[in-house]
């Protein structure tokens, strides 16, 4: 076990992120702290005016290739790995003229933001720091005596403690910032391993998987109060949605918030903006509602009419910055989050009136088509698939009914198969006129969700004071194939004149012929789109 206290005697720094840094050193050195330093950090010390020493006056070393060995020697590793009660280890750096390193300051080369940037390979490759994890892997693994330091914002904590403990850190204190050292070295890895198993492209499952992500929000507790929980970024954060978004206003995020955000934003995001506005309204993970529209306003209350029951107290994305005139309509009625690429000025000052309802900017759309991986843990590990980024535009739609889809109801087919990617199965979609008039997910069998998808169409109609279902002359999608003929002909006697599906049960021949003589135009995709 760590001894309760060490005195701090001797500093080395060496950090990329300089926030910060010459008020920390001063206050070290004011305490009598030696510091020792390396490049540019040694730089901007002295030019501060402070005493520090170069780490090539302990190595006797210079720094060399261009800086890529500098502290990877016996006088920077003895110093960190020494145990100070153990006779043999004293002895070694008395041999050899070694002096011991109390606390270490690192943060490393900025992989993840030069990443994130879009930087070449070759720049990618240079900001892979090598002596900076194995400086803090030898402090951390020596934290029964060494102290490591590799986020400037536990500098404050670090001076504080110091100054209450007459210049000494407590073994708690060493132990915790030893974890977050282990982690974030982890973190940094693992961003690496991803990036070059990406540049890779292979398809080949690797060996080992990394994880690795940075805090960006503790949250008050997960799906439910007993759960405790946080969001962390994955490093390199490119993707535009809930990880690159800015909390314009609002109250916090819960861990459901943060879900079902995500799930609405990238049900959004397979509507080109450039095309047509489109809103995408999510209760629970599911759409209860998605609409293409001339404008947001057009498209949210088209949206809206699918199923305003569900829609209160759900999730709004829309795929173009939020205007002044679909923000007033939207804040009609309660809604948990609003997420949109930007916001107009006048948009804000509307939502700002509602001091609970979030605003998440997320500065872009992500691409539905771009490659990428999704994970799931199970007992004793985790689960990592493909995102599933296949589009209905690229797919070789087959018709195999005796009549042929109208180009109306191909692209209401269109419109619910992308919307049915995002629904959990079974699902069922139904579609007309580019909005969806009635949604079933998450049925244990697609009968009942054929069933529960009609229903909310008559219903939907009813609240309109509409004579007929609004499935009636509609499209319907399903994510996989029908099984049995039950579920299409729920479709049918709901009024569905359409039908799009994979494809490919046993009894497909079955299927077809109950479409043929419900009068059905029928295609298929050869594309399953499950979401469990």
């Amino acid at each position: 076990m760590p001894r309760d206290q060490i005195r701090v005697t001797r500093a080395l720094l060496s950090v990329s992120d300089k926030t910060g840094l010459t008020d920390f050193a001063a206050a070290l050195s004011r305490r009598g702290v030696e510091l020792v330093s390396t490049g540019g950090t040694h730089r901007t010390l002295s030019e501060a005016g402070l005493a520090v020493r170069e780490v090539s006056e302990l190595t006797r070393f210079p720094e060399m290739m261009d800086g890529r060995v500098k502290t990877l020697h016996p006088a920077v590793h003895g110093g960190l790995l020494a145990v100070r009660d153990n006779p043999e280890h004293q002895a070694a750096l008395a041999a050899h003229g070694i002096g011991a390193i109390d606390l270490l300051v690192v943060n490393l080369y900025p992989f993840e933001e030069t990443l994130k940037a879009g930087k070449a390979y070759d720049d990618c490759v240079e900001n892979i720091d090598v002596g900076g994890p194995a400086m803090i892997r030898a402090a951390a693994k020596n934290h029964t005596d060494v102290a490591v330091v590799v986020d400037v914002s536990d500098y404050a904590a670090i001076l504080a403690e110091l100054a209450a403990q007459d210049g000494r850190l407590t073994a708690a204190t060493r132990r915790r910032l030893a974890q977050k050292a282990f982690s974030r070295t982890a973190s940094y890895d693992a961003a690496i391993a991803n990036w070059l198993a990406k540049v890779e492209g292979s398809d080949e499952a690797p060996t080992f998987k990394a994880l690795g992500g940075t805090l960006a929000q503790g949250l008050r507790y997960g799906e439910n109060p007993h759960q405790s929980a946080a969001f962390y970024r994955l490093p390199g954060t490119l993707r535009p949605g809930i990880a690159t978004a800015r909390q314009v206003q609002g109250k916090e995020l819960s861990y459901n918030n943060l879900n079902d955000t995500d799930a609405a934003y990238e049900c959004v995001a397979e509507f080109d903006p450039a095309r047509t506005a489109a809103v995408a309204i999510i209760k629970h993970a599911n759409p209860c509602g998605v609409a293409e529209g001339a404008t947001l306003l057009d498209a949210y209350e088209r949206a809206l009419a699918c199923d305003p029951t569900s829609a209160f107290g759900g999730i709004v994305a829309l795929n173009r910055p939020l205007d002044a005139d679909a923000a007033r309509k939207i804040v009609e009625i309660f809604t948990e989050v609003i997420i949109a690429p930007d916001a107009s000025e006048e948009a804000r000052a509307i939502i700002g009136a509602k001091k609970n309802l979030r605003l998440l900017l997320a500065g872009g759309l992500a691409d539905p088509r771009a490659k990428g991986e999704t994970v799931r843990t199970v007992a004793g590990g985790f689960l990592v698939q493909g995102r599933d980024a296949l589009s209905v535009d690229e797919m070789d739609l087959k018709v195999v009914t005796k009549r042929a889809p109208s180009e109306a109801e191909l692209a209401d087919m269109r419109f619910a198969y992308r919307v049915a990617k995002h629904v959990k199965s079974n699902a069922i979609v139904y579609a007309k006129g580019s909005a969806t008039v009635g949604i079933g997910a998450g049925q244990m069998s697609r009968v009942d969700s054929s069933i529960t998808a009609a229903r909310k169409a008559a219903e939907a109609a009813q609240r309109l004071g509409l004579p007929e279902t609004l499935a009636k002359g509609s499209a319907v999608a399903s994510d996989a194939f029908f099984p049995f003929a039950d579920g299409l002909l729920a479709a049918a006697e709901a009024g569905a004149t359409a039908v799009i599906q994979p494809g490919g049960s046993m009894r497909d021949d079955e299927v077809i012929r109950a479409a043929d003589e419900a009068g059905l135009a029928m295609v298929f995709t050869g594309v399953r789109h499950f979401r469990h």
